[in-house]
């Protein structure tokens, strides 16, 4: 036990305001973002400390928006002395991950998160497909109730095990309507349908994952220099060949973050540091297992508690 595992966050933790701490204090923090607008042809820096929160959220640029104070966050830590042993991200997260592994060079990251996010919302059209969360329902009885609807009514599965009691199902908006409604009927605490443009990683976004193929084969991408707990298997990966399979295979297949989690502990890791914006995977480990140490770093105030924290106690 006692190694550090990073984590990074996936699409629904930005906020308006993001980074711009940092970019004030610190000059990788300014090298990135302007790393980030050369690789993207626009100014994704003036959209996350500006917004409009409604051009923020579209999917396209969320993606490269969170990466990159994500990385951000990683290479802060870095300067101060704080790496991870082992580290993995939620759905989007994952290419974080990768970068903080040197798997990917962050400009072709940033690249290719906006390229995925547009594939993917080109995938299906807005408003045919939708995402749930559902509560308090074991995962074995989500995935039968799932199965039946496909079968019935309209493509939908189990695409993100969070944690215990919570798993996001998605697919045709009909499809996750009714399979919302039984699920309810089977003693599901409750669904909410989601506020979100498209059904990531269901069976939807295989166009999606095919298109991502194609660009990830223009990209150089390395063995990790550390290892990287894959989405789609929950297993560790090093190789580059098995790393790139798996990436494409991610937009189209469930997040078995739950599972990333327990791989990581069983590695060793007890502590865990969310890098980058919001504390939503920090929540998922109190379910996983309340043992863990979980802390986030997404502005100056978070890495200060961070860094007295490995002062006082690594």
């Amino acid at each position: 036990m006692n190694k550090l595992a990073f984590v990074f966050p996936g699409q629904g933790a930005q906020q308006v305001g993001m980074g711009k701490d940092f970019y004030e204090k610190y000059d990788v923090a300014k090298k990135l973002f302007r790393e980030a607008d050369e690789a993207l042809g626009y100014s994704i820096m003036e959209m996350c400390f500006n917004g409009p929160e409604g051009d923020l959220r579209l999917t396209a640029n969320t993606q490269p928006a969170i990466l990159t104070v994500s990385v951000i966050a990683n290479e802060i830590l870095k300067e101060h002395g704080i790496q991870p042993e082992i580290t993995g991200g939620h759905s989007l997260g994952e290419y974080s991950a990768l970068v903080a592994a040197d798997v990917l060079d962050f400009s072709d990251a940033v690249l290719l998160v906006h390229k995925r996010g547009s594939f993917m919302q080109e995938a299906v059209p807005v408003g045919e497909g939708g995402m749930a969360a559902v509560m308090g329902l074991e995962r074995e009885k989500i995935v039968e109730v799932c199965e039946k609807v496909s079968a019935d009514v309209g493509a939908v599965q189990a695409v993100n095990f969070n944690c215990p009691g919570q798993i996001v199902i998605a697919g045709t908006m009909a499809g996750v309507e009714k399979a919302a409604a039984l699920l309810g009927e089977a003693g599901a605490k409750k669904s909410v349908i989601l506020p979100v443009s498209a059904p990531f990683h269901s069976t939807l976004m295989q166009p999606a994952a095919e298109k991502l193929a194609a660009e990830l084969d223009k990209v150089e991408i390395r063995d990790a220099k550390i290892p990287v707990v894959a989405n789609v298997s929950a297993e560790i990966l090093t190789k580059a060949a098995d790393i790139k399979e798996s990436l494409v295979k991610q937009a189209a297949s469930p997040v078995k973050w739950e599972d990333c989690v327990l791989k990581m502990k069983e590695f060793g890791a007890d502590t865990f540091i969310e890098a980058g914006p919001g504390k939503t995977l920090c929540g998922f480990n109190k379910r996983i297992d309340r043992k863990l140490t979980s802390m986030n770093v997404e502005n100056l105030e978070t890495l200060q508690k961070t860094l007295d924290y490995f002062r006082e106690v690594r």
